[in-house]
């Protein structure tokens, strides 16, 4: 659990409520694994930001996923420019605070995908619920942070940000019954799959193969699995048997 000043207090379903505000739910393995699968709850709206690609702060940048799992009925992220910008009104927009108005503003609904490789200037604003799919890092250039004594990065954010228009949602592509697939890329490919009770499939074996359970209950192997764990099926071995114990539904992501 980490806590964030645009976290919030109320975490359920996923998590008991909490005391303090909770922006982020990171889960973390013993070893160093090339994904990192969060949680996100906003209360408040996150920073202007943008991440590194690959070699430009140290060997692993951060392209990331977003699968919304709740909204409130005006919330909205922001991915890219509503037009194209230049780097000189990208330096001038974050100094004043008018980026915020020059960003493309999206309202997003549950079950929704969006797709923020390197180098796309984004933000998300408050009343989500998220699930984020990353590259496992956490180098991060802010842009504008609305008056918050955070510390910004325009010299290392303006160089690298995409100054373009982004294509927005991403499209899922059916690859089977209750199977969707919401994101290709060379860092990760990420699944949805629905089950139904008593619905068995293989967890083949696969680099960093993690299932995110969204909803319902399950078992992997012999193991019970429920909304709001991550489990790392090995890659080695024989493939795990996943059975869903009501109706389930899950992410599962793995590097290609």
């Amino acid at each position: 659990m980490r806590e964030r000043v645009w976290g919030r207090t109320r975490l359920s379903p996923w998590f008991p409520d909490s005391d303090k505000p909770i922006g982020e739910v990171w889960y973390l393995a013993d070893q160093d694994l090339p994904l990192l699968v969060k949680i996100l709850f906003t209360a408040d709206r996150l920073s202007v930001q943008v991440h590194p690609a690959d070699g430009e702060h140290g060997p692993r940048g951060k392209s990331e996923m977003w699968h919304i799992l709740d909204a409130e009925p005006d919330a909205a992220i922001a991915l890219g420019f509503r037009r194209p910008i230049t780097r000189e009104t990208l330096r001038e927009s974050a100094q004043t605070g008018e980026i915020e108005s020059l960003l493309h503003w999206m309202p997003v609904r549950a079950g929704e995908t969006y797709f923020a490789t390197a180098h796309t200037v984004h933000a998300i604003g408050p009343g989500i619920v998220l699930c984020e799919i990353q590259q496992n890092s956490d180098v991060t250039y802010r842009l504008w942070d609305y008056g918050r004594p955070r510390q910004l990065h325009l010299e290392e954010a303006i160089p690298i940000a995409d100054l373009g228009v982004h294509p927005g949602k991403s499209t899922a592509v059916v690859k089977g019954r209750g199977r969707e697939e919401l994101v290709r890329s060379k860092h990760f490919v990420t699944e949805l799959l629905h089950l139904g009770a008593g619905e068995e499939v293989l967890a083949d074996p696969r680099p960093c193969h993690l299932w995110i359970c969204l909803e319902g209950s399950a078992t992997i192997g012999a193991e019970p699995c429920q909304a709001g764990e991550v489990w790392l099926v090995p890659e080695p071995g024989d493939p795990a048997a996943v059975k869903a114990t009501g109706g389930v539904k899950f992410l599962r992501t793995w590097v290609p």
